[in-house]
């Protein structure tokens, strides 16, 4: 689904010039007012151009446009990225005749017929013609068109796993799909038009900087051309060698409003969202990326999020007069044919704390006794020994019908496990109880430290849970949560979410059930899981191709992100008019500033730049490569630290403001000894 593209492919680089060439479009200039009234000014000092022709005036007019076109190639390559995607995504879109289901009898229907409501069938090797969801039968389904991941996934009606989308493929078995998207509306439509852009809106962060971007850009245009008649009166008073010409009053004012960020600012947005789905994550608009850098309360569900979602063997606690190592090597014994996730974890668990190997079935000559609803046993026999292992109940069942004793210590321990939250499993040998096997909930490795990083953030996570509040507690300590909510119901976490809500906080969860859509719908960001229901897929504002619940943690990462490369970089592009200002003033108004001797304004000439000229033409063009030299920045954000609100301000002020004021003085003196070298200005 994501082709990895370097941000510099030469193929990629070459399907972004025509786009930005095809952006001087003035219906295209004019969504970007401040690159639009660059676009003007160039157009204007084009045509004077023709009428007064001169070097300098060629060499402004050139750069003028290049700042234009660079602005353009930002926004396109950010674009073309999309576009990569989406062209991947077209290529698997489904044109096989569908089976459809009419009065319980197959007929074949085009794909692009089929309406919600209408019933197809899909057996082994069948691409599914439409999203919908499975309403009979259970089957494996091959998604990594979409999701990229090899590893087929189960679809199955009822439950929590019956939504499938049109173009995948089924592998085996046999399903009946309900279909609940209209043509073109699909779910692969939506991603195709959201990663290339078309459906793309500004966001309410995007729209309040536009608006000051453009406020910033009246006031230069306002203070640029008021300034003649200055000129003019200090011509009267002798103070001065004329006014500016409109050149160099368009180079003042381009350099003086905020391009840098005006001709980044698209390409940002474009990104975050580009950023998003190459983690396997749709979002349905830029609004959600944004909502996830502003979320300050993270709810998460316990199991498959914070713990592994399988129980695992922790502990063997041996019964009165047996050892833990025969204990160990009983219960490695009875899992050796086990394949279920606790059965793999006891023997890995026999091979760690007692260095118990594991044997060949076949020497062995044993016969393995399986689980059964009915026993709620499993065990092997062999030499004359019966091992078996299971539920408390079922063993002390087992172990008083084979004449044995059940003793107090091990009934103790039954009891004290189960009060922990976590699972007894008793291994007997006959009538012989061995002890017991403490299964519990894992946490997942590294997951404290991703909240620690969290909380660093000023993010506080909740820890959601059906468990009983004492192993909830044991589990959020564990995993360093800041706060849980035990014994919840889906009621309880749509009061949960409306109380944070209430008092002023925005609201991250994941979800995959339909009891799950009402809450994911209320949440700021509501992640559905891909495996869910259409329910669940519908009520959230991003779904998760890879259904990974903490994914919602790279989720807040890139939304973060997002919002700090955007912020960064208006700091920056503020910032460096500063130097632009001490770069073209004293050229226009030479006589006033008395450039390399003394007068009013000779304090503005700090970087004594060789003439008038070069000095105007040294900002315009570093006015226009620096939007190049930040296009990288722009498309892959700003490194996101764990660090509050506040040291995150005063961070930024220091590397982007100061930066911004500083990197400029260097560049244009460079630029300026450039010109003067080659005899350009």
């Amino acid at each position: 689904m994501k082709p990895r593209s370097s941000l510099f492919d030469p193929r990629l680089l070459r399907a972004t010039l025509l786009p930005s060439l095809c952006k001087l479009d003035p219906r295209e200039q004019w969504k970007n007012p401040v690159m639009f009234t660059v676009w003007l000014g160039a157009l204007v000092c084009t045509v004077l151009l023709f009428r007064s022709p001169g070097l300098f005036e060629f060499q402004l007019v050139l750069w003028l446009w290049f700042t234009v076109l660079f602005a353009n190639f930002a926004e396109a390559l950010a674009e073309s990225r999309g576009k990569a995607q989406a062209d991947s995504l077209r290529s698997i879109r489904v044109t096989t005749p569908a089976r459809k289901l009419v009065d319980g009898k197959e007929v074949s229907a085009a794909a692009n017929d089929l309406r919600p409501g209408d019933v197809v069938v899909c057996e082994v090797g069948d691409a599914i013609p439409a999203d919908g969801e499975v309403i009979e039968g259970i089957a494996s389904v091959d998604e990594s068109a979409i999701t990229g991941e090899s590893a087929p996934v189960i679809r199955e009606s009822g439950g929590d796993r019956s939504a499938v989308t049109g173009g995948t493929r089924v592998l085996s078995d046999r399903i009946v799909v309900r279909v609940t998207c209209e043509p073109g509306k699909s779910f692969l439509d939506r991603m195709i038009g959201l990663v290339e852009g078309s459906e793309r809106q500004k966001t309410p962060n995007e729209k309040a900087l536009g608006v000051l971007l453009i406020a910033l850009t009246l006031i230069f245009l306002l203070v640029t051309f008021t300034l003649p008649p200055f000129a003019e009166y200090f011509v009267e008073q002798g103070m001065g060698d004329g006014m500016p010409g409109f050149a160099s009053l368009v180079a003042l004012l381009v350099c003086l409003i905020p391009t840098t960020i005006g001709g980044l600012v698209s390409a940002i947005g474009i990104s975050g969202i580009d950023r998003l789905t190459r983690h396997n994550v749709l979002a349905t608009s830029g609004r959600a990326v944004e909502a996830a850098g502003d979320i300050d309360v993270l709810l998460l569900d316990k199991t498959g999020t914070i713990t592994l979602g399988n129980r695992q063997a922790s502990a063997f606690v041996a019964a009165p007069g047996v050892s833990e190592s025969d204990l160990a090597e009983a219960a490695q014994l009875a899992s050796l044919a086990d394949e279920t996730p606790e059965g793999r974890s006891i023997v890995i668990l026999a091979k760690q704390l007692h260095g118990i190997r594991g044997r060949a079935l076949h020497e062995m000559e044993a016969r393995f006794v399986p689980f059964t609803a009915e026993t709620k046993m499993s065990g092997v026999d062999f030499n004359g020994r019966r091992i078996r292992k299971g539920a408390a109940e079922a063993v002390k069942l087992h172990v008083t019908q084979s004449g044995g004793a059940w003793p107090q210590e091990v009934q103790q321990e039954v009891d004290r496990i189960a009060s922990q939250g976590g699972t007894p499993l008793v291994v007997c040998d006959e009538g012989r109880v061995l002890g017991t096997i403490h299964l519990k909930d894992i946490v997942k490795g590294g997951i404290r430290e991703r909240f620690a990083k969290l909380r660093e953030m000023g993010i506080r996570t909740v820890m959601i849970t059906g468990d009983n509040p004492r192993t909830a507690a044991a589990i959020a300590t564990e995993a360093g949560v800041d706060d849980f909510l035990a014994s919840a119901t889906p009621e309880d976490k749509m009061k949960r979410i409306k109380a944070e809500q209430a008092a002023g906080h925005l609201v991250a969860m994941t979800g995959d059930g339909t009891n799950d859509a009402p809450a994911l719908a209320q949440a700021d960001v509501g992640v559905a899981m891909n495996t869910g229901t259409q329910a669940a897929r519908e009520a959230g504002n991003m779904v998760d191709l890879d259904s990974d619940p903490t994914k919602l943690i790279d989720i807040i990462e890139i939304g973060k992100q997002l919002l700090m490369t955007r912020g960064s970089l208006t700091t920056f592009s503020l910032a460096n008019d500063v130097a632009k200002y001490f770069a073209i003033l004293p050229a226009l108004f030479v006589g006033i500033a008395a450039s390399g001797g003394s007068g009013p304004l000779a304090a503005l000439d700090v970087m004594h730049l060789h003439s008038p000229r070069s000095a105007i033409l040294s900002a315009v063009i570093f006015n226009a490569l620096i939007i190049v030299a930040l296009i990288p920045l722009a498309l892959r954000g700003v490194t996101c630290r764990p660090m509050d609100a506040a040291s995150l301000l005063r961070r930024n002020l220091l590397i982007y403001g100061l930066g911004g004021i500083l990197v400029p003085f260097p560049c244009i003196k460079l630029i300026d000894l450039a010109l003067h070298a080659l005899h350009l200005a």
